[in-house]
Formats: structure tokens, sequence, C-alpha cells
């Protein structure tokens, strides 16, 4: 059984992901219920966890597949990448006893995930090191994603001996130039590429420096939140959704032509500008001194919208076709597509309901328990074939 669970990279990776995707969001649920009390801010039960345990895993159990085939070479070895997903294993277990017992043991946890994360990026960078492809654009900007989401896990474990603002500015970096900046690199790659492989007559079509544009915008933007700057905000939020609006106009994705194991994948795409025009929206009100409250709603737009979506895509695609089955989406993972645009559009409405006589809370826990439902069903189908193996 073990063999067979070890077999793959993604098949861990994925397992554990969704495992304590599930788990990180009922305690959500449950500590805004006020059904349990954690010791930890909402940056140490949502925030971090959600960056540098749930979401790298999955991307790391892709990573691990694909990162040799970019660059040609060996597969990584089942002792190297297994040892990995134990640290992080551990340090995910460990970081949520940490909750309920103290500060000691979670900074315990966090340098376990730290050593992981290093881990990690040794591997892949081993691999960069001795490949000898001329092209590596790619993969270079995937290793710059991992090195910033490094200095920020670093920088938030500092943040623990008593430095908030420290804990803002890692958690910032940790979600743009680490997270998104990693899953950005890898969509701009595989999504053009896949749909090239099933569109005839496709063109890839991208800007020659978009990953370059994206990085400075990014970054530009953490230094935005960082001053507060609301003239600033508006300059680089009006930046970031012409930027990603254009460049997706550019591409030209051939929607109507795929099926939906790929237009969920487009899909995905979609939240990027959305999220963006809210933060738009969001840094205009701040400058007009308009009064509008929308919380955190830009952000959740790309985390769920965004990040969920594509990786709920990219995993199923993953899932079938490394175990010898037909990439495709049957209707019940369709509806699992549609129930997290639903959810995405309730988070947007959660931030937004304080401007009114809305039950926040409600609709934060509604949320949260929605998706964990979501991923819950996913799970039924999907975690077996992952345990399973081929």
């Amino acid at each position: 059984m073990y063999n067979k669970f070890a077999s793959q990279p993604h098949q861990p990776f994925f397992s554990a992901g969704i495992l304590f995707f599930i788990t990180f969001l009922l305690i959500l649920a449950a500590n805004y219920s006020n059904i349990i009390s954690l010791n930890s801010s909402v940056s140490g039960f949502h925030s971090y966890p959600l960056i540098h345990l749930i979401f790298i895993q999955f991307f790391l159990g892709f990573l691990f597949v694909v990162f040799p085939r970019f660059l040609t070479q060996a597969e990584i070895s089942i002792k190297v990448y297994m040892n990995i997903f134990f640290l992080f294993t551990i340090g995910g277990l460990t970081y949520i006893s940490s909750l309920f017992i103290g500060n000691t043991l979670n900074k315990i946890a966090i340098i376990i995930l730290i050593v992981a994360s290093l881990m990690s990026f040794k591997t892949l960078f081993k691999i960069y090191q001795k490949s000898i492809v001329a092209n590596k654009h790619d993969v270079t900007w995937i290793l710059i994603a991992f090195g910033f989401g490094l200095i920020s896990n670093i920088l938030f474990f500092i943040s623990s001996f008593g430095f908030p603002i420290l804990e803002a500015f890692s958690i910032n970096m940790g979600f743009y130039l680490f997270l998104f900046a990693l899953i950005f690199t890898i969509s701009q790659r595989m999504i053009p590429f896949f749909s090239s492989i099933k569109v005839q007559g496709y063109q890839i079509n991208k800007s020659k420096y978009v990953l370059e544009i994206a990085f400075v915008l990014l970054g530009l933007k953490i230094v935005a939140l960082s001053l507060e700057n609301h003239l600033f905000s508006f300059v680089i939020d009006f930046s970031l959704f012409t930027f990603f609006t254009y460049e997706l106009l550019k591409w030209k994705l051939p929607i109507f032509k795929v099926t939906a194991i790929m237009w969920v994948l487009y899909l995905s795409l979609f939240w990027l500008p959305v999220g963006f025009f809210i933060a738009l929206l969001e840094s205009t009100s701040n400058l007009f001194d308009m009064g509008i409250i929308f919380e955190k709603s830009a952000l959740h737009t790309l985390a769920i919208g965004y990040f969920s979506t594509i990786l709920i895509g990219f995993g199923t695609r993953v899932v079938l076709g490394h175990s010898g089955r037909t990439p495709t989406a049957d209707k019940l993972t369709v509806i699992m597509f549609w129930i997290i645009q639903a959810i995405v559009i309730i988070r947007i409405f959660a931030g937004i309901s304080l401007n009114g006589n809305f039950d926040y809370i409600f609709w934060i826990v509604s949320s949260a328990t929605l998706l964990a439902l979501g991923l819950i069903v996913w799970s039924f189908k999907y975690l077996g074939i992952l345990v399973k193996g081929n």
C-alpha cells in the first residue's frame, strides 16, 4: 500500500494538501462560530498555513513531476520527495496542535515547515543546475518565486517574537511574490500549452516579458500595502488590473472549443482581472475617502477564485492522467467547479457586507464550510485514486 501511495510525487502531496485544506477551513469556521478558541491571530491560523502548508503542497506535487521534464532530467527519487512530504506532514500536525497549546510549539512547527520548504527548493535547484536545456526562462522564475517563499516563511517566524508589522509584510510577500507568482508562472506555461495540444490551429500568443512585468507589479503591490499610500496603491492596482486583462485577452484562449477539464482552467484565469478590479475599487474608495469597506474581498477572489479553481482543475487532470485514466471532468467534478465559483461570490459579499446591516460572521462561516464540504465531495472521488495509485 505504501509503495503505491509513494510511487508518484503528486499522490502524497495532493493527499496531504486536500486533507490539511479541509482541516484548516473547518478550524476557521469553528473559530468564527466560537466553537473553539485558538492561541493565534487570523494570520496564524488562516493565512500562514494556506500559503506555506496547503497550497504549496499541491503545487509541489505538480512540480516534482514536471520540473525534471521541463529540464530533461531524471525523475526525483522516492526517498527524496517522501522525506520532504513527511516533514510537511509533521510540521502541519505540529502546527495544528500549536493552535490549541501555545506559541513555543508554534515556533517549532514553523521551523519544521521552513526546513521542508528549504529542502524542496534545494531539490528543484539541483535539477536546475544539472540541466543543460537552453531555455530555462520559466523554471528560473519558478525558483525565484520559491526564494521569496522562503524569505516570507523566515520573516513570519521572526515576526512571532513580537513584530506584528513584519508579520503583515511576510504574509503579503508570501501571498503575492510566492504563491501568486508561482501559480501564475505555472499557469502561463501550462494552460496555453494544453490549449495548443487540444485545439488544432491554436497559437500560443503571450507577451515576451509577461513574467518580468508580473513580478515587478506584484513586488510594487507589496510595497504599496506596506506604505499604505492610497495614491500609490491606486496606481499599482490599476496597473495590475490593466496588465492581466490585456494579457489574458492577448492569449485568445479557445474557450468554446475545449472540454470541461480545460475550460475550468480558463475559468480560474477569469478571476485574475476580477480580483484586481475589486482591489482597484478599494484603492479608489481609499483615495477619495469614500468610506466603502471591502475587507479582504480582492485577496479572497484571487485565493478562492484563481488558486482553488486552478488547483482543482490541475489536480483532477493530474490525478486521472497519472493513474492511467482519461483526464475528463464528469458531472460531479463540473458541479464542484461551479460550487467554488459560488463560494467566491459569497466571500466577496462577506467582505462588502460590513457596509450594511448584514451578518458578516455568518457569511464567513458559510463560505469556509461550503468550500470544506466541496473539497470533501471531491475527495470521495479522487482521494482513493491518490492513495491507491495506479
